[in-house]
């Protein structure tokens, strides 16, 4: 378990940011709260704030950016200051894997390259947005940005269910993840790999996964017309459930990803 040895434990009780409320958290003096799994918790009077991160090769006219820009306009609109980086215009080296952010010089990665303006940011943020399309399985520029959080985790690792945690370090105010993802593929399946890495993250880190908005295809699905409207529609309310519940609904989420033509449509489409 993560849970602090911490003074000034005043209560237990359900985290009406957690999904369904079902997670319990330890109040401290301290201001930390933390899931019944040890996961931190968003509190009630934490300020808001979240950072997106996102990469689409038609920079603001594509289609992740359209989706996204719905979604951080709903969050917008619930109360959350967003600030949003646009990762295909930066210069972002890999890890080496020297980690030398967690032994030699602990919360600050060496390398010096456009990360160094996302760490700032990213320390402040309450929820991290990672907007991207599928390219087999990630554009390699965010992976790049993936493997470069490593300086924002705790080196301390415990074992939770089986499986080798970190946390967010005691600076970094990250408390939930969030992913905006399209595909060209018409089954919303094959958006599978990401939500997997980012929710894998998010456990790793001992933060909320918050949902993900996915729109499989997405050039038919977001051509401008009624079926776009009423898929940006359901992405804007899906940040504005995030901002003020924390969570995102499954009806939100659902009219997003249903499908906008048949199977067979868009077969005949690549013929």
């Amino acid at each position: 378990m993560f849970w602090r040895s911490c003074p000034g434990v005043t209560a237990v009780a359900a985290c009406p940011f957690a999904a369904e409320g079902r997670y319990a958290v330890l109040t401290c003096a301290a201001e930390e709260r933390y899931d019944a799994r040890g996961l931190t918790c968003l509190a009630e009077n934490d300020m808001a704030g979240a950072v997106a991160l996102y990469y689409s090769s038609r920079a603001d006219t594509g289609n992740t950016a359209r989706l996204l820009r719905a979604f951080l306009g709903g969050m917008e609109r619930g109360g959350d200051v967003v600030e949003s980086f646009a990762i295909m215009t930066l210069s972002i080296s890999p890890c080496t894997g020297e980690l030398a952010c967690w032994s030699k010089d602990p919360g600050r990665c060496y390398i010096q390259d456009d990360m160094q303006r996302l760490y700032p940011a990213l320390r402040a943020a309450q929820t991290l947005v990672l907007a991207t399309p599928v390219y087999i399985p990630l554009p390699g520029q965010m992976q790049n940005v993936l493997n470069r959080l490593c300086p924002l985790l705790d080196p301390e690792l415990r074992t939770r269910e089986g499986r080798t945690r970190a946390r967010m370090r005691r600076d970094v105010a990250i408390r939930r993840i969030a992913v905006v993802a399209t595909s060209g593929w018409w089954e919303v399946e094959n958006l599978d790999t990401v939500v997997r890495v980012a929710r894998e993250l998010a456990e790793d880190a001992s933060i909320s996964f918050a949902g993900a908005l996915l729109r499989p295809h997405a050039y038919v699905a977001l051509r401008p017309g009624p079926t776009a409207e009423e898929i940006l529609s359901a992405a804007e309310q899906a940040g504005f459930e995030l901002a003020t519940q924390g969570v995102i609904s499954g009806s939100a989420l659902a009219a997003v990803s249903r499908p906008a033509i048949s199977r067979e449509e868009y077969l005949r489409l690549q013929a």
